[in-house]
């Protein structure tokens, strides 16, 4: 498991991702991550789900980033939506370094839904960053 919260422990931002989901009519399930791709919270997956999912939405997230940068004058991405037969997945920069996925059925009202996941955000933005990640173990010249 990919998680970068400590086994058996529920992050103190679950309450607000299960709201959103609560919120939202026909939404099933989100998802907090680095953008690197780790789960930092979650609701209505369980942790494989959660994991894969992280990846995913990470791998989407920088996808979009390329995009920005080669088309859209380096531009921010804001969100990226993938529609499938009967399911909406929302990816959204939740923060610096962070990003919150987001499965709904297709019944689901994207506006609203978009809507809700920005207010989430500009709510506690300050709480949803992930600082950059060092590599270990590198403290200066080694002498090799």
């Amino acid at each position: 498991m990919a998680t970068d919260m400590p086994s058996g422990q529920v992050s103190d931002l679950d309450w607000l991702l299960s709201g959103l989901v609560q919120r939202v009519p026909y939404t099933r399930s989100a998802v907090l991550l680095s953008a690197d791709g780790l789960v930092k919270s979650l609701h209505g997956m369980d942790p494989d789900s959660a994991d894969h999912m992280a990846a995913l939405a990470a791998g989407l997230y920088s996808l979009g980033r390329s995009a920005g940068a080669r088309f859209g004058d380096n531009g921010e991405v804001r969100q990226v939506v993938v529609e499938l037969d009967s399911t909406l997945l929302f990816v959204a920069t939740a923060g610096s370094g962070t990003c919150l996925a987001v499965l709904a059925g297709r019944s689901a009202d994207a506006a609203v839904l978009g809507y809700e996941m920005t207010m989430l955000v500009k709510s506690v933005r300050p709480y949803l960053m992930t600082p950059t990640r060092q590599a270990a173990g590198v403290t200066g010249a080694t002498g090799l």
